[in-house]
């Protein structure tokens, strides 16, 4: 099994080195940034499963960093606030935090934390068994239903069901024998042509946002590619 990903990002080093010590003993992986470019980059390669972010933050602040989160991703944030006061308090839930913690913090609360939004993230995820996400496309198989960017999408039952596949394959190379296998079943005969005219049609309908690419891969097939 996969350790979680844990990405935190505070300027202190010394809070950075107390919470990677707990959250390693909680068997999670942990990624640190201790400014905005750096963490961005970080979330974008990593893929975290949950963000720890400190508010004040030098040159980027924390509010600029989750607001460039959340235009990629609805993963759980815990925010550091550094007053006790109602007006902190509320800035978390106007910027989609999750949770926030207040300065000074005991490193084993934050910890506690961080396991609660895993376990709770990992029923969820049990939960929508039938649901698939790459970037902004959600892909529900049990309803027949595809949204990407929030928009419901239309699309044939073939293109349903490729769309399916390159997903559950993200970022492999598929070569159109595979596709054919998998999607057509060679039920009957399909030209190399049908399969590219199904892919572009998915490109146009789901007019990839950046996060994402069917891309071609001359000579040997397409990558889903996330």
């Amino acid at each position: 099994m996969k350790k979680p990903k844990v990405l935190i990002i505070d300027d202190d080093k010394n809070i950075c080195k107390d919470l990677e010590y707990y959250l390693r003993q909680d068997g999670c992986r942990v990624i640190v940034a201790h400014e905005g470019k750096t963490a961005l980059e970080l979330f974008s390669r990593e893929k975290p499963n949950i963000v720890i972010l400190d508010l004040m933050l030098p040159g980027m602040e924390g509010r600029q960093v989750l607001q460039a989160i959340r235009k990629e991703s609805k993963v759980p944030v815990i925010m550091f606030t550094p007053l006790d006061t109602c007006e902190d308090k509320a800035t978390g839930p106007d910027l989609e935090a999750d949770d926030y913690v207040v300065k000074p913090f005991d490193p084993r609360e934050v910890s506690a934390r961080v396991r609660a939004h895993l376990r709770k993230q990992k029923s969820e995820i049990e939960d929508a068994g039938d649901v698939l996400i790459a970037g902004n496309i959600v892909l529900d198989s049990k309803k027949r239903v595809v949204t990407c960017g929030g928009e419901k999408v239309t699309l044939t039952p073939k293109e349903f069901q490729l769309l399916e596949y390159m997903i559950k394959n993200k970022n492999m190379i598929l070569s159109r024998d595979q596709i054919l296998r998998q999607v057509w079943k060679y039920d009957y005969i399909v030209e190399t042509r049908t399969i590219d005219m199904h892919i572009n049609r998915l490109r146009h309908k789901l007019n990839s946002s950046g996060t994402w690419k069917i891309k071609t891969v001359y000579g040997k097939g397409y990558k889903f590619e996330v």
